[in-house]
């Protein structure tokens, strides 16, 4: 099993507003321009051969809801002649499907599992609800190593995605499991702000409060950047990695060793529930290593280098 590798993993926090739809705007006002009730849409569609429910019509108006499936459609079509508009005035403002397909369970990264507790009160007091149904898409991480052989900095770029809710704000941690060290230096490049920081007394987890730009709505995606910066004296300066807690569509790990500081040996870390895999990688002429999962998690993915013998 995997020992105090430092390593990052998202978690996605939820609330629970209701985002606002151009289609349910449009379709308020048409409804009232034409001066019906929904009692009046319902009774004219089952006549035509498109019934549709007084409460799937309610939540369509208010905006709690957008039409699914063929069925739905066909209904739009038809209340669009019946409210007198031109053919896709409603159609064209529904946009992309809500739905996201069933999702697995997320659960924490196996070293995250180990210190639930920890990460739990980390969570709390960011502000951050227990796991909720949202995903990483895909996650690219570039981990840039300097002239001494340690990490310097680490940037992460996501694409985001609500499964249902709202997201309004996204938590990442930083944990050194089995040792203590100093909060690393949180930043935002693009697509958001941070809105908090918090280090566990144990010092073993760390974490901020990423609030995105704009509030992403169910099935909606995003892109958040930032970057991670060590401070001095780290006390886990060779390794690198990333975990997620459900799966992700692709992780793409990038590390970048300074041409001074090339590593004598290289480890790849793959942790899963099933089990813990350790493969040795050579750099082979180059001075940069890339890992690739795709369709892959929960888990973590790791990097570990070392200069002279390997322990």
């Amino acid at each position: 099993m995997l020992e105090n590798t430092e390593y990052v993993f998202t978690y996605l926090g939820m609330s629970v507003m209701v985002e606002q739809e151009d289609f349910a705007e449009a379709l308020r006002d048409a409804i009232r321009r034409r001066g019906v009730t929904l009692t009046w849409l319902r009774e004219h569609l089952a006549d035509s051969g498109n019934p549709v429910s007084a409460a799937t019509l309610s939540y369509w108006r208010s905006g709690a809801r957008r039409p699914e499936g063929a069925q739905s459609i066909a209904a739009i079509e038809q209340i669009e002649q019946l409210l007198r508009l031109e053919a896709g005035t409603l159609v064209s403002r529904i946009g992309r499907s809500q739905r996201v397909g069933p999702l697995p369970s997320a659960q924490y990264p196996l070293e995250a599992a180990r210190l639930e507790k920890t990460v739990s009160e980390t969570f709390a007091a960011l502000g951050a609800p227990a796991i909720d149904p949202a995903r990483d898409v895909s996650t690219t991480s570039v981990t840039e190593v300097g002239a001494d052989g340690a990490v310097i900095s680490r940037t992460t770029r996501t694409l985001l995605q609500s499964t249902s809710g709202t997201i309004t704000s996204v938590p990442y941690l930083e944990i050194t499991a089995g040792v203590r060290s100093p909060a690393p230096i949180y930043s935002v490049i693009a697509g958001g702000r941070i809105s908090d920081v918090y280090s566990h007394p144990g010092g073993e987890v760390h974490g901020a409060m990423f609030e995105l730009e704009r509030p992403l709505g169910p099935a909606q995606t995003t892109m958040l950047e930032w970057s991670l910066t060590l401070p001095d004296g780290f006390p886990l300066p060779h390794e690198t990695g990333h975990g997620i807690a459900r799966r992700a569509r692709e992780l793409v790990l990038w590390t970048r060793f300074h041409p001074d500081a090339l590593p004598d040996w290289i480890d790849e870390i793959e942790e899963c529930p099933d089990g813990t895999t350790v493969t040795p990688l050579h750099l082979d002429g180059a001075t940069s290593v890339h890992q690739v999962r795709q369709n892959w998690g929960p888990g973590m993915l790791a990097l570990r280098w070392g200069y002279g013998p390997r322990p």
